[in-house]
């Protein structure tokens, strides 16, 4: 009686420790298999079978991590110092590399993406590291991606999220702008007054060819005078505008 009970009891563990090693895996799940310690062929997704006391399963996750990078105290070339803070983008190619070429491979990853952001915004201008952001988060995933290949790891996008820049620097960064934007009013404004004095050249020399031309401003700059303003107004007339009049009318009598 004690040994059918017995029985029935290891009996029942064993069908337990059997059915333990039924492992399912979602698709975007691989799991990395240890038989006896050595490395085996990954497996999932789906409906797996680790072995029991003799395979360990570790599972990997394949989708898109998105890392967030902490701000960096950073000091440029040209002597500024500034906070930048980024995020990154990056996804397990190779399962079994990720899991025995590094110890931690989020971890890893993440103090590479530090590191490397502090270097390569160390090594650019402050107007550069604002105005180049494209080519400075091709530059640093270049780099990061390069050093995380051999774990399995693609890094697929680094962007520059943030840059803190001191109050001072806030302030000079204004003044510039504003006197970028005072020039740029001065330009055009010296170049309406070009394109204003090469009209009036022209003018004085139609004027110059045709004398009853100025006859005609003037009368034309009489009859804006008496529309717009009702009052009195007092125009003195030069006596060469008036000569051709009296010359017809002298003419014609």
């Amino acid at each position: 009686m004690f040994d059918l009970s017995s029985a029935a009891i290891l009996l029942f563990f064993m069908l337990v420790l059997l059915i333990s090693g039924v492992k399912v895996l979602s698709e975007y799940e691989r799991a990395v298999i240890f038989r006896l310690g050595r490395l085996m062929p990954y497996r999932g997704p789906g409906i797996i079978y680790v072995i029991p006391l003799i395979e360990r399963m570790v599972r990997v996750d394949l989708r898109t991590i998105t890392m967030d990078i902490p701000a960096q105290d950073v000091i440029t070339r040209d002597n500024v110092s500034v906070k930048v803070s980024a995020v990154l983008y990056f996804r397990v190619l190779d399962p079994s590399k990720a899991t025995v070429e590094i110890e931690n491979y989020l971890f890893a990853t993440s103090q590479l993406a530090q590191t490397t952001l502090r270097s390569v915004c160390g090594r650019a201008e402050l107007d550069e590291l604002l105005a180049e952001r494209e080519k400075i988060n091709t530059y640093i995933q270049e780099i990061i991606d390069a050093q995380t290949e051999p774990w399995g790891i693609k890094v697929s996008l680094v962007e520059v999220k943030h840059i803190d820049l001191p109050q001072e620097m806030q302030r000079a960064i204004a003044r510039q702008a504003e006197a970028e934007r005072e020039r740029r009013a001065k330009v055009i404004n010296a170049e309406g007054e070009f394109q204003a004095a090469q009209r009036l050249a022209e003018a004085s020399q139609i004027i110059e060819q045709h004398p009853v031309a100025l006859q005609l401003r003037y009368l034309q700059t009489l009859s804006s005078i008496a529309t717009g303003n009702p009052s009195t107004t007092l125009f003195p007339v030069p006596i060469n505008l008036v000569t051709p009049f009296i010359a017809g009318d002298k003419q014609a009598s």
